[in-house]
């Protein structure tokens, strides 16, 4: 009786969506997938997956053009079919999306497998996330960014804090189970402010020690237990470069894969010209220094492999388009310019 109510329950639930817009029907079956085991594992043999060696994606390139392949959930188990006992993989995977055609996407790790026989079979590479992100399309960055991210977590949780035994994903890899315990775990973001400082006619970029040599970008970090977005951008901005903040305001939020799982929360900060001055600290920052309009959209034209001189040293260059700190250097200049 149960089962008969229910697909009975599924059949109402996809006529309803069938009701409403694209995007209102894929959170929907996204959902449903993440909450109905058997469902999931019925749309592992029709998905499509996104392969993964360590955390670092797979890609081909085609031309210049770097490409995400999605592999028919047929042409995974071919490649798992060279490895003995690999087989059952595919139940490893973790769901991260769906087409508005309802094909839902999966990320597999296959850490454990011989990478040169994977990358000779599909004819391309596992590439470090970090580069990857900034060579592929921008439809696909943030798929692979939130696959990562994923993928990373149930690696890094697979064992209960509470009890030490081992926890359980389930299909969809939306949740992990300590069924010792009843303790259920939900992967979790930790929030961080990114902050573009300006006086008004100049803006504040800093560099770390560990950047690209020439690269400078917008102030951040995470945001302390108990604190809003306004408190923990007053106080960044005030700790790295000795700065008050006289006014903020949000500009928008991205997810970010680095160094672990973050939701990168962007703003904009003004602080008074008459107290400009730059405290900063060293501990945390290699330089910091303003910026006038002139410098940043010369700084925006140039690439990584242009900035160096004759001489040795690198001249500024700024984060690529995917990162938000680059939105918010652009929209610094729109407003300088309007």
């Amino acid at each position: 009786m149960a089962a008969v109510y229910q697909g009975l329950h599924r059949r109402v639930s996809s006529l309803v969506c069938r009701l409403h817009s694209t995007y209102v029907r894929k959170m929907r079956y996204l959902n449903q997938l993440k909450e109905d085991d058997s469902l999931c594992r019925q749309a592992q043999t029709s998905g499509t997956f996104y392969l993964f060696h360590n955390l670092s994606p797979f890609l081909q390139k085609v031309g210049k053009k770097y490409l995400v392949p999605q592999l028919s959930a047929a042409e995974t188990r071919r490649i798992l079919e060279k490895f003995p006992g690999a087989e059952q993989w595919i139940e490893k995977s973790v769901l991260i999306g769906c087409s508005d055609e309802h094909r839902p996407r999966f990320a597999l790790d296959l850490g454990a497998l011989d990478k040169a026989v994977i990358e000779s079979e599909l004819q391309g590479s596992f590439t470090d996330l970090r580069k990857a992100l900034f060579v592929v399309d921008g439809e696909d960055s943030p798929l692979l960014a939130s696959a990562q991210s994923l993928l990373r977590w149930h690696d890094s949780h697979q064992y209960c804090s509470k009890t030490g035994q081992p926890t359980q994903k389930n299909s969809a890899g939306s949740k992990r189970v300590c069924h010792a315990s009843g303790v259920t775990y939900y992967p979790q973001m930790s929030p961080v402010v990114i902050t573009l400082v300006s006086d008004g006619s100049r803006c504040l970029l800093a560099r770390q020690p560990s950047f690209p040599p020439g690269m400078f970008t917008a102030l951040s970090g995470f945001c302390d237990l108990g604190e809003n977005v306004e408190e923990a951008v007053r106080r960044e901005v005030a700790e790295e470069v000795g700065l008050e903040v006289e006014s903020l305001r949000y500009s928008a939020s991205q997810h970010w894969p680095f160094p672990s799982s973050s939701l990168m929360i962007a703003c904009h900060a003004r602080v008074g010209a008459q107290r400009a001055e730059i405290s900063m600290d060293t501990l945390e920052l290699e330089e910091a220094r303003w910026f006038g309009l002139e410098e940043i959209v010369e700084g925006l034209k140039r690439e990584p492999s242009s900035s160096k001189q004759d001489d040795g040293s690198f001249l500024p260059w700024f984060p690529p388009k995917q990162a938000i700190a680059h939105q918010l250097i652009r929209e610094w200049v729109q407003q300088q310019t309007a």
